[in-house]
């Protein structure tokens, strides 16, 4: 929606609200509701503020200690939350709404380095430098339960009833019975400028998978997040929930964000030899660059503890660093062909920071370009029980290390942005660290 047309729909009475908005380090939606017509008036203009605590603040909104870019000692002030008015849209499953992205800046007019549309935006920019274009897909999964938000919020999230009785993986008859609410997100998604390809069963029982159309990275990483918000709230109003967790219970599957990605210029795929009809010599360089750094930057992949309990062998879930054409045991494989040739990573769970998983696909893809480094051959067999495979980190503390030390990460991204998701990272797993778990007073309570 452009500024002219939100205009004659404020005049209509069509859209009376916009809500103004940024991603937060966890990938939530954060910001506020305006009048449409003061929007128009004023923040249009001259943007508006929020505190700058909220890139400092962890899931339950408790202010954190240890951060340079907003603490106490500083006073936590305001950011300014500068409008993308290209990101304007309308949310049909809000009445009366519409919806801008921001990006946050200092008083001085640069933007927040911390911040994940920031993050995303210095890889993109380095890219354009050198002329590329970059296109990414993203393939979310999550399941759905027959409860909503609150009964399961206050039955402990315990006796959950998944949408479906048994496993669904590319069924048309059972998945029926979720029509009208995929039917709602596939048509409302689409009418919000996050054009929806499918809809189909997964493997879990009451898993799903909707995927998009694909685009640049900043669009699909906006797209993204306002799906995973869109998709809770049309569910929530019809008496449902869905999770996006990694992996939502140890008996089923985790849920995986599938990131497809390729390389642009001049309108021509550069992943893509089209005298061989293969991949070219540069795809091959990328691809490696992403074998070789993807270990060191799995946290913006896996960013929590949860992420970390879906990386298991037979799990549809990658362990190990190997490339295929068609095989779902390994970490990368390429699909498709001519103009659709394109690396898919299986390593991100649903859980990703699509701003965060995207840049460190880009600039370890990137690098690999840069070091002339090979993939080497296509991996066959079962790359879950190769133990020569080079294999992600197994926790968030065995990834959070390798982060800091990494610097290739410090080079990339720049000590401030690896100093504050590091300390996000280490303060989630203290506080995991600290709790007493249903596990430990089933196993402990009486028998030790």
């Amino acid at each position: 929606m452009t500024h002219a047309q939100l205009k004659a729909q404020v005049k209509s009475g069509a859209i009376d609200t916009v809500l103004v908005g940024f991603p937060d380090p966890f990938g939530r939606l954060v910001g506020k509701r305006f009048r449409a017509d003061y929007f128009l008036d004023s923040v249009v203009r001259h943007g508006t503020h929020g505190c700058s605590y909220l890139l400092t603040v962890n899931l339950d909104m408790d202010p954190l200690d240890g951060f340079k870019v907003a603490n106490w000692d500083a006073g936590f002030g305001d950011f300014a939350f500068r409008p993308d008015l290209s990101t304007l849209r309308v949310l049909p499953w809000q009445p009366g709404a519409a919806l801008v992205f921001c990006d946050l800046a200092k008083d001085d007019g640069s933007l927040v380095a911390e911040a994940p549309r920031s993050v995303l935006k210095r890889q993109l920019d380095l890219l354009a430098a050198k002329g590329l274009t970059c296109y990414c897909a993203s393939e979310l999964e999550f399941y759905l339960f027959n409860q909503t938000y609150h009964s399961a919020f206050t039955g402990g999230y315990r006796d959950l009833q998944p949408a479906s009785d048994y496993r669904i993986d590319y069924h048309l008859m059972q998945p029926t019975r979720d029509e009208p609410l995929m039917r709602a997100i596939r048509n409302g998604m689409t009418a919000a400028r996050v054009p929806i390809e499918s809809s189909k069963g997964e493997w879990g029982c009451g898993q799903h998978e909707i995927n998009f159309t694909y685009a640049e990275p900043l669009v699909m990483a906006d797209m993204h997040v306002l799906f995973k918000q869109g998709v809770k709230e049309i569910t929530e109003q019809q008496g449902k929930a869905v999770t996006f967790m990694a992996k939502y219970s140890p008996a089923e599957a985790g849920s995986s964000c599938h990131i497809h990605i390729s390389l642009w210029k001049g309108g021509q795929n550069l992943f893509w030899d089209a005298k061989s009809r293969a991949g070219s010599r540069l795809g091959r360089q990328f691809l490696a660059g992403l074998m070789k750094y993807s270990p060191e930057l799995c946290l913006f992949c896996a960013p929590t503890i949860n992420s970390y309990k879906r990386f298991q062998p037979g799990s549809w879930a990658p362990t190990r660093m190997a490339w295929a054409t068609d095989n779902r045991t390994v970490g990368f494989r390429v699909v498709g062909h001519g103009e659709a040739f394109r690396i898919e990573n299986r390593m991100p769970g649903a859980d990703a920071n699509p701003y965060l998983a995207f840049a460190a696909m880009i600039a370890a893809g990137m690098a690999g370009v840069a070091e002339k480094l090979e993939c080497g051959e296509e991996y066959r067999g079962n790359a879950y029980i190769d133990p020569k495979l080079a294999r992600l980190p197994g926790s968030l503390r065995d990834s959070v290390d390798l982060f800091d030390r990494s610097k290739f990460a410090r080079a990339a991204f720049g000590d401030p942005v690896v100093d504050f998701y590091m300390h996000h990272a280490r303060i989630e797993q203290q506080a995991f660290s600290d709790a007493v778990t249903d596990w430990e007073k089933v196993r402990y309570f009486e028998r030790i």
